[in-house]
């Protein structure tokens, strides 16, 4: 299987969250499984830790990718092009590059965004 994180995944995953649902955990945990994380993510992550909305304490996101022994998926662009090219469903930017990049990748979106839906992607809830 091969999954893309999506932002709150990969930060539920890393505080071990118990939102993170037993179904995501195990696909997440199962060594077969290539797991991405898209740069988007850090980008979003590190906005928002700017902003005052999380607080990761000692975490670096960035190193635990590697750590967590899961791939950096750069923004590319062919997927910013997919990502403007997307129907108007949902309007958040790091989302819909997301969607774009799991789109083209051919990846299984770890979500519990349930406007992804509304888009040709396959997603796997949290």
């Amino acid at each position: 299987m091969r999954l893309l994180l999506d932002t709150h995944a990969f930060l539920w995953w890393l505080n071990d969250d118990p939102k993170l649902t037993d179904q995501a955990r195990t696909a997440l945990e199962d060594p077969t499984t290539l797991v991405y994380v898209s740069a988007v993510s850090i980008w979003e992550i590190a906005i928002k830790v700017k902003l005052g909305k999380f607080d990761l304490g000692e975490i670096d996101p960035v190193e635990e990718i590697a750590a967590n022994d899961f791939l950096e998926l750069p923004v590319t662009a062919r997927h910013a092009h997919a990502a403007g090219a997307l129907p108007r469903h949902h309007d958040d930017p790091f989302d819909r590059m997301l969607i774009a990049q799991a789109r083209l990748e051919d990846l299984v979106l770890v979500s519990h965004d349930t406007k992804f839906k509304d888009y040709e992607v396959q997603i796997l809830s949290t």
